[in-house]
């Protein structure tokens, strides 16, 4: 008996499965789709601001609006574009990184909001910050 149940459980457990991979698949709407989930700058020195540029493209039938960009520190600031991206374009969106008062590795993330099927992405920066070396003492 126990094994019959167990059986039972195994087999509901992949219908689930294979049903929401293929109720996503099949969903009407927009989609954002990025190029890259993730970019390291490496390393940088104290002080240093950079920007990366994400590229993404609505992969969806419908027009694509993305509502809010949040980031996890207010070191990383967003700019993107506020008007609807119609299926198939693709669009930028520019991340800025200050690394004024950090030190060592540094992992960012960059919450995208939107009215896609895939609501909410998660795009990611890293740097190692590295301290400012001192003027060189020429005169010694």
């Amino acid at each position: 008996m126990r094994v019959l149940a167990s059986l039972f459980i195994l087999f509901v457990g992949f219908g689930v499965v294979a049903q929401s991979a293929d109720e996503e698949k099949d969903q009407n709407g927009p989609k954002i789709t990025f190029a890259e989930a993730s970019h390291a700058f490496g390393d940088i020195t104290q002080g240093d601001v950079v920007t990366h540029i994400f590229k993404y493209e609505n992969t969806g039938n419908e027009a694509l609006v993305i509502s809010n960009v949040r980031t996890s520190c207010g070191c990383t600031a967003p700019d993107w574009n506020r008007e609807p991206l119609a299926p198939g374009e693709t669009a930028e969106m520019t991340i800025r990184f200050n690394s004024r008062g950090k030190m060592g590795v540094q992992n960012k993330i960059i919450t995208v909001l939107s009215n896609a099927v895939n609501s909410t992405e998660r795009i990611k920066i890293t740097a190692n910050v590295k301290p400012q070396q001192a003027e060189a003492e020429d005169g010694q």
